[in-house]
């Protein structure tokens, strides 16, 4: 028994290294979410900033389903290992920005590409390397790092800023990609990569119509969407309620995301990925719906700590999911298009429920919010293939 458990351990030497190394990875680019403030200072307008800001997830939405499929034909290492090379040759350039023109948007643009390769990449190598029964538990303990480094990134990079200046931030971003670079090369590649460049169709995918497909895409654009109504518009909203403080509604959200990936992320792995995902997203509407009533602190908390909750439970699931249909032996393009799908969501969800918002209000539109994400979950449950778990 205790053999078993040893074999079935998530903890293994090469997935603690990967990980660290993703978490590095993640650090290097959650630093520049203070880059606006480095901008500042050539007076740009909002539009440039968000030009300048956004270039970056855009092209890394893009990259993603092509080197996606290039990380299962040329192995998962090769490909991490070049996206990060790529963003240590960027970001020096970072030093010789002198406005908020042309050469910030294309160094953006650029670390895009690297980020979208590189994160995709990195991804993979940490999930190959975690049991194959324990794939969405893995999955989940991914996910904390990159919340754990959108938490620390930030704070770190204001106290290098106060005390050294952004140069030091961008010096501090390229020890972190070189962290990278290292923990990566120290790991091992555990799926030979498939250089026939053929794509092995799942037996889930036979016989299955272009309408299910677009099913099964629907349900992480959907829940990319309505994370973005809560994210993008919980502080505006929040301040029209009123409400002095804003920040313990992200805390809570966190810290009760990362204890549910740790404690209880390998449910869909026990039960099923359907079984795990409806439940979720009950959770998830339900909790827009309260987010609709906030009146005071104490229900912006529980607003917070609920949606971490739903967040830390879909999150694993519904990723696997994609996993197993697509068939692991395509999980590089599995992880690639279930992140495309989240950014996209994320993206024009925002801009949508932001319209939606300007027409009937807040509140109004985090009810709507709530009943589209149902509606879509209850389409995809019904019309959705089931994974093998």
């Amino acid at each position: 028994m205790e053999n078993k458990e040893k074999m079935t351990s998530i903890w293994n030497r090469h997935f603690i290294v990967a990980l660290i190394g993703y978490f590095f990875l993640f650090m290097s680019v959650t630093l520049f979410f203070l880059f606006p403030l480095f901008l500042k200072q050539f007076s740009p307008s909002r539009s440039q900033i968000g030009l300048i800001m956004g270039i970056h997830s855009i092209m890394a939405i893009f990259i993603r389903p092509f080197f996606g499929r290039l990380i299962d034909i040329q192995g998962r290492k090769k490909i991490s290992l070049f996206g990060i090379a790529f963003l240590i040759l960027i970001l020096p350039c970072f030093h010789f920005i002198s406005n908020a023109g042309v050469l910030p948007v294309v160094l953006r643009a650029l670390t895009g590409i690297g980020w979208g390769i590189s994160m995709t990449a990195t991804l993979t190598i940490c999930s190959d390397l975690a049991p194959v029964q324990r794939l969405a538990h893995s999955m989940g303990i991914i996910g904390v790092a990159g919340l754990l480094s959108s938490a620390l990134g930030p704070l770190l990079a204001e106290e290098v800023i106060n005390l050294f200046g952004f140069g030091a931030l961008f010096n501090t971003s390229l020890a972190f990609l070189v962290g990278s670079f290292l923990c990566i090369s120290l790991t091992k590649e555990v799926v030979d990569p498939n250089h026939s460049n053929h794509f092995h169709k799942p037996k889930a995918l036979l016989n299955v119509s272009f309408f299910t497909i677009l099913v099964i895409a629907a349900l992480p654009i959907a829940h990319g969407s309505v994370r973005g109504a809560v994210i993008h518009f919980i502080a505006i909203f929040g301040k029209s309620v009123p409400l002095e403080r804003i920040g313990p509604f992200f805390v809570f959200f966190a810290g009760a995301a990362i204890l549910t990936r740790l404690w209880i992320g390998d449910l869909s792995d026990r039960y099923g990925r359907k079984q795990v995902i409806l439940p979720a997203v009950c959770i998830i509407s339900f909790n827009l719906f309260l987010i609709s009533q906030i009146q005071s602190l104490w229900m912006l908390i529980l607003a917070g700590f609920i949606g971490g909750f739903g967040q830390g439970l879909i999150f694993p699931a519904l990723s696997t999911y994609i996993i197993d249909i697509l068939g692991r032996e395509n999980k590089g393009l599995a992880i690639s298009l279930y992140l495309t799908f989240f950014d996209i969501g994320m993206g024009f969800g925002s801009a949508f429920f932001g319209w939606v918002s300007d027409l009937y209000g807040f509140r109004k539109m985090y009810i709507f919010a709530g009943i589209l994400f149902f509606l879509v979950t209850f389409v995809f449950m019904w019309k959705a293939p089931s994974s093998k778990k």
